[in-house]
């Protein structure tokens, strides 16, 4: 076996089924808010386009993916990031995936050079596929602390030298999961600075960009940062996006990478022994989503919906802040967060994720600790009914 495997920590859904085994759930309808699985539904031409053209299912796949798919992926990112025209080219800078948590997976086993010092970088709390990539790829993962005293973006100024200089992949994740902070473009530059000085790549899993508020400020991205600073050939840079959040279509398994050419060449290599290629029927209908906003526009407005109602019933007992984007809510807790999520799920019959479980402990803090993670993804009723029994159990706390 890999004795590398040994090195993993449970994933948090699995550390929660022992936290809550043997605890009696209250006699009431069960509401979610612990899994980031979108339930609005999937739009009805995406499910058009799946079938309409069934028929690829009889051929495989190719690992880089249909030129139209690469060519509508780079006409996206061109526009949503207003990218230089032809800055983006289809043939060298775009990858279809299945899924981006394989690709922030996979992607570190492609990067990482097997050396003694091998560090990837990561913030902390923190999507845990960036650890166990790190893990599996035989690098020591870094932890970042993302509080609210930093505005839960990493304080990349304060990293020692000496730990940039192990660095070999650095992952932010802006908007952030579970935090919801948006990196501002300044610190993006500032990263691509670092990155140039101590010759690292930076993965940027930005699946939830467009899950926002005001419609005229949307996250910036990376390659926007890029751009700013003239490097149009994207060097050490790769972003992750994905339909799932955007589109509501998580079991499709559709998102790309897009960046440095010379990363992505060796990174379609990798996957062409990996064996994932996203099925001929859901790229076409991939197409047809990057090709498309106004889906994304009703998403945004019914998530804008759930916040503003679950807000308003949370805040007069939770120290709860709206974030500045994604569908996840991060309140501190009035009790330990493993002992509030155990009293959810007990007295209302509501899960949800504890902090602690999405962090890990760096000299004595973990950035998680007393807060829960709470995932708007079910219906507005839904996360009203949730919403309201959290506020009847803290007030009995």
């Amino acid at each position: 076996m890999n004795s590398d495997l040994a090195r993993l920590q449970p994933y948090p859904f699995e550390k929660i089924r022992t936290l809550l085994q043997g605890v009696a759930p209250a006699d009431l309808p069960a509401v979610s808010l612990a899994m980031g699985e979108p339930k609005h539904p999937t739009p009805d031409f995406i499910h058009q386009a799946v079938v309409a053209n069934m028929g690829g299912f009889a051929n495989y796949p190719l690992t880089k993916g249909i030129p139209a798919l690469r060519e509508a992926i780079a006409g996206w990112l061109t526009r949503r990031f207003q990218l230089p025209p032809g800055s983006v080219d289809a043939e060298q800078h775009v990858l279809p995936v299945n899924g981006t948590r394989e690709a922030l997976f996979a992607f570190a086993q492609t990067v990482v050079e097997r050396r003694a010092d091998a560090a990837v970088v990561m913030p902390n709390p923190f999507y845990q596929i960036y650890e166990g990539a790190a893990l599996l790829a035989g690098a020591e993962p870094v932890f970042l602390p993302c509080t609210e005293d930093n505005g839960f973006i990493p304080d990349f100024a304060a990293v020692p030298d000496a730990v940039w200089q192990r660095c070999q992949l650095l992952y932010i994740c802006s908007p952030g999961n579970p935090t919801g902070a948006v990196m501002p473009l300044e610190t993006l530059r500032q990263v691509l600075e670092l990155a140039e000085k101590h010759d690292f790549i930076i993965a940027s899993d930005e699946c939830y960009s467009e899950l926002y508020f005001d419609e005229d400020q949307p996250p910036p991205g990376l390659l926007q940062a890029a751009a700013q600073m003239g490097n149009t050939a994207w060097k050490r840079c790769v972003v992750f996006h994905s339909l799932s959040k955007r589109s509501n279509a998580p079991g499709m398994r559709s998102g790309f990478v897009a960046g440095d050419a010379a990363v992505l060449k060796q990174f379609l290599l990798f996957r062409t022994y990996h064996g994932c290629a996203m099925p001929p029927p859901f790229q076409v209908a991939s197409i047809a989503a990057w090709n498309d906003e106004t889906h994304v526009q009703v998403n945004r407005a019914l998530y804008r919906q759930k916040f503003a109602t679950v807000m308003e019933i949370l805040a007069p007992v939770l120290d709860v802040k709206l974030p500045q984007a994604s569908f996840y809510l991060w309140p501190v807790t009035p009790v330990d967060d493993e002992i509030f999520t155990r009293e959810l799920f007990a007295r209302a019959h509501v899960n949800v994720v504890p902090g602690s479980y999405l962090s890990r402990d760096v000299n004595g803090l973990n950035p998680g600790r007393n807060r829960v993670r709470l995932a708007l993804v079910a219906s507005l009723e839904e996360c009203t009914e949730a919403a309201e029994r959290i506020r009847r159990v803290t007030e009995n706390l």
